[in-house]
């Protein structure tokens, strides 16, 4: 399928690795001109960011001044802004229970998972409306409809993502911007699997193998196994493609059939 995405200016926040380097690698090899953002670099960014017609920029993309130098990029390099992804999140287990959970857990969750998104919208939404149609995709969750009590500020913070996204569509569409989400199940990233990752994590409060904790996140599902980055990469360039079409306010799951209900 041809998706058309060449010549197209695209951000992508959280670009470093995971599911954002797998976003950005994926816009880049469609011919779209990337400026891709992240707090920190690493091997496979930098790579990437030697290619003409992508830029990395770095920064705290928590912040607003971040998401505008981000844009600001964006702006200068390419002219502006076509498709904006918010791809930045982070999850720490709470394996002690609720009361543990602090203001300032609270804070970094909400600041990771819904806030970035919410400034990084901001930033580029003039851009997007005056070069429209254009696109917002946002990475989500399955637990924005499957609340944990391990993650549960992650949860709520990822709930109330889908709900910023489904309400921002019905404000953007008749203008021309399309706003979608992508709410992968567990991926194969370091976020799961590294070391500090939710597995580890989990393994470690509950003095079990970590490859225990990995095969139990899965089991049960219908593929049992974990999302490949490039799967969930390859729904957000569909989305964010004029392929996608009519397609706005909508979630698409990528989770291996996790989620069982209709």
């Amino acid at each position: 399928m041809n998706l058309d995405l060449a010549g197209k200016a695209v951000v992508v926040t959280g670009a470093s690795k995971g599911i954002g380097l797998a976003v950005a690698q994926a816009f880049a090899a469609e011919g779209a001109r990337v400026v891709a953002g992240a707090r920190s670099t690493s091997p496979e960014l930098a790579a990437l960011g030697e290619q003409d017609d992508v830029a990395v920029v770095l920064g705290d993309l928590t912040t607003l001044a971040g998401c505008d130098a981000l844009v600001a990029e964006a702006e200068q390099r390419f002219g502006g802004v076509d498709v904006l992804v918010n791809n930045i999140g982070g999850v720490r287990p709470r394996t002690e229970g609720f009361l543990a959970v602090s203001d300032d857990d609270w804070r970094w969750s909400w600041e990771m998972n819904l806030l970035s998104a919410v400034r990084a919208t901001r930033s580029a939404l003039p851009s997007l409306l005056r070069r429209a149609p254009s696109t917002v995709v946002t990475v989500c969750s399955v637990n924005a409809a499957l609340p944990d009590p391990g993650v549960i500020d992650y949860s709520a913070a990822k709930a109330a993502l889908r709900s910023f996204s489904k309400s921002l569509s019905k404000e953007l569409g008749p203008r021309g911007v399309r706003v979608n989400t992508v709410s992968p199940g567990p991926v194969e990233t370091s976020l799961w699997l590294g070391t500090g990752g939710v597995a580890d994590t989990v393994s470690q409060a509950r003095g079990l193998d970590p490859a225990a904790v990995r095969a139990a996140a899965v089991a049960g599902t219908p593929t049992e196994r974990f999302t490949h980055p490039e799967e969930v990469a390859a729904v957000v360039t569909f989305l964010a493609s004029g392929a996608a079409g009519n397609i706005t306010g909508a979630d698409v799951l990528i989770d291996g059939g996790l989620v069982t209900t209709i």
